[in-house]
């Protein structure tokens, strides 16, 4: 009988701190990438540098890849999309850091773009799961 009073207590503590959303990793996946894309949008390259942005591409790339271990295969074709977009921002952003100039730095600003949009449709496919 103590062994299982004391089952019920352990099992009521980790309940109690485990209270909350019954959301799948998924969501907080999907809210990390889209933290992220805003502070990557925000990030002033003129004050901070390239030094900032690169560590924000970084968290994004990290987020990113959360968010499509975490997805499912209902969401298979808008994951694809982001995967899609991610590896088209690793792209640009390499080509950006061997010829700096307007046109490829431009070209980063795009994909990043694209990459915020394929996120934004795979959120929406997801907003009866999250």
């Amino acid at each position: 009988m103590r062994t299982f009073t004391a089952a019920v207590t352990v099992a009521a503590a980790l309940g109690a701190g485990g209270c909350g959303t019954d959301q799948p990793p998924v969501c907080d996946s999907l809210a990390a990438v889209r933290t992220t894309m805003e502070q990557v949008r925000n990030v002033n390259v003129a004050e901070n540098g390239l030094g900032a942005l690169k560590t924000q591409l970084q968290q994004l790339r990290t987020d990113v890849r959360r968010l499509l271990d975490d997805t499912s295969a209902q969401f298979a074709s808008q994951a694809q999309a982001v995967r899609t977009a991610a590896e088209q921002v690793s792209a640009s952003v390499a080509t950006a850091r061997e010829t700096p100039d307007a046109a490829h730095l431009g070209a980063v600003r795009t994909s990043l773009s694209t990459l915020q949009g394929s996120v934004r449709t795979l959120g929406d496919a997801m907003s009866g799961t999250c």
